[in-house]
Parts: structure tokens; C-alpha cells; sequence
């Protein structure tokens, strides 16, 4: 009688020895390229894991993907100066943000938050069935404290972010000289109310105001939805690596007390 072979009960276990093994090389191989790297990108593997999202590749190099800021970047050759992490950072940051302020801005237009080349704009508009100072003040109502006390509140979260505060009025006949200053006042009234809500101090990183010089595109001068704060969140990387990309002025700095 024939016997039977044994080699099927036990031919298996070289495999579960050979699968441990190439885990073991592979850990072995990313431990020595982490060690080669330069500080950027050990920074940037540290943010992957604290910050586990999807991942973006270099043809996805908007914060949400488009043409024209993927043709944007690749025109300049900026995006090697941009962590991908901190871009989906951002993605995110969007996304919580417009969850946020969902509610309010569908209701009634007080607040309205666009994707930019470098980062995302949020408009605070101060108008009257809504204002957000009292008039002519750089006081805070109580709707307005509420606003920068919730966006303060969820930016003290990103560290790793610049933000840039803009104070920003209507055309009116009448005065002048205190456009500039209100807008300016507000915009550092701003900054006041969110490093106390918990941004970091060396975050902020610009505060102008800037009268009534940069209406909305699709308003009239005059009309009271000039009236705002702009809130700039940026990629810090990019911004301190390429200050001249993105054409950054300072019309009217404040003097941050």
C-alpha cells in the first residue's frame, strides 16, 4: 500500500515565517529612510500621524483640488514648498468650519468662507439686522463675540496656520480719516478676541485695516456688505518658504497691543 505524502500538514509555517520576516525588513527600511531625511518631512510624517487623513497626491495640489490652482502652482513651481499634509490639514479645517457656521450664513449671509490659492478667506460681514460691533466701535456685540469666540475656538486647534486679520468698511461721503482707523481697530479687536479664545499669539501673523480700498468684487462701494472682517488662515510652510507667491502687502498695519 502506498503512503501517503505529509508535506500539506505542515508546509505552511515557512510562509508565516517568510511574511514576518518582510514586515521586519519593511520596518528596518522605513526606520533608516526616516533617519536620512531632512527636519521638513520627519515634521510632516509626525503631522500624517497625529492628523490621519486621506492622502493628497501632487496633481491634487488645491486645497480643494481644481484646475486652475493645480495650473496656479505648477506654474510657479511652489508646491515642493508645500507640505501635502498641511494642504488635507486644511481641506479639513474647511470642512469644519462651514459646519459651523452652516446655519448662520444660509440664514442670513453673515459670514462667508472661500478657498483661496493659499488658504481659505473668512468674511465676517457687520451688517445691521446682524452687526457685529456696535456702531462706529470696535466693540463687540454679543452675536459678533460669539462669531470670533466659535472661530477662535476651532483655529486654536491648527497650530500650525498663519492668520492674517483684515479690517474692512464701506464707501460713506462723510468721513474719512476714520475709516482707516475703525477698520484698523476692528481688525485688532479681532485679533485681541481670538488669541483669548485660545490662538496662539505668534500665529498672528499680519492685522491691517484697510478703510473702504477693497470692497467685495460684486457689491457697490457704498453698500453696507463691505463692512467686514477678513479672517486669511494660510499654509505657514508656504508662506514663510514663498512670501513673494502670493503677493503679500501691507497697505495699513496696525500696531499689535
Amino acid at each position: 500500500m502506498a503512503k501517503k505524502g505529509h508535506g500539506g500538514h505542515h508546509g505552511g509555517s515557512w510562509k508565516v515565517a517568510y511574511a514576518d520576516f518582510v514586515t521586519a525588513m519593511m520596518a528596518l527600511f522605513l526606520c533608516l529612510w526616516l533617519t536620512s531625511q531632512d527636519q521638513k518631512i520627519k515634521d510632516a510624517v509626525e503631522r500624517a500621524f497625529r492628523n490621519p487623513f486621506s492622502s493628497l497626491t501632487k496633481e491634487s495640489s488645491g486645497i480643494i483640488p481644481n484646475k486652475e490652482a493645480s495650473s496656479t502652482y505648477k506654474q510657479q513651481g511652489k508646491f515642493s514648498s508645500i507640505s501635502a499634509v498641511e494642504i488635507e490639514v486644511m481641506h479639513h479645517l474647511h470642512e469644519d468650519l462651514e459646519k459651523l457656521f452652516k446655519d448662520q450664513s444660509q440664514s442670513d449671509k453673515s459670514l462667508r468662507i472661500d478657498v483661496t490659492a493659499d488658504g481659505l478667506s473668512l468674511n465676517i460681514y457687520d451688517r445691521s439686522q446682524k452687526p457685529v460691533f456696535y456702531p462706529n466701535t470696535d466693540v463687540f456685540t454679543e452675536y459678533g463675540s460669539w462669531v470670533f469666540n466659535t472661530l477662535a475656538w476651532e483655529l486654536a486647534r491648527y497650530g500650525t496656520f498663519r492668520i492674517e486679520l483684515e479690517g474692512h468698511t464701506e464707501a460713506r461721503t462723510n468721513e474719512t480719516t476714520r475709516k482707516w482707523e475703525l477698520s484698523t481697530e476692528r481688525a485688532n479687536a479681532a485679533r485681541r478676541k481670538v488669541i483669548a479664545g485660545g490662538v496662539a499669539n505668534q500665529q498672528i501673523f499680519k492685522v491691517s485695516g484697510f478703510a473702504d480700498t477693497a470692497p467685495m468684487p460684486e457689491l457697490d462701494p457704498t453698500d453696507e456688505g463691505n463692512r467686514r472682517v477678513t479672517v486669511l488662515i494660510k499654509i505657514k510652510q508656504s508662506v514663510e518658504a514663498q512670501p513673494d507667491a502670493f503677493g503679500i502687502t501691507q497697505p495699513h498695519d496696525a500696531v499689535a497691543n
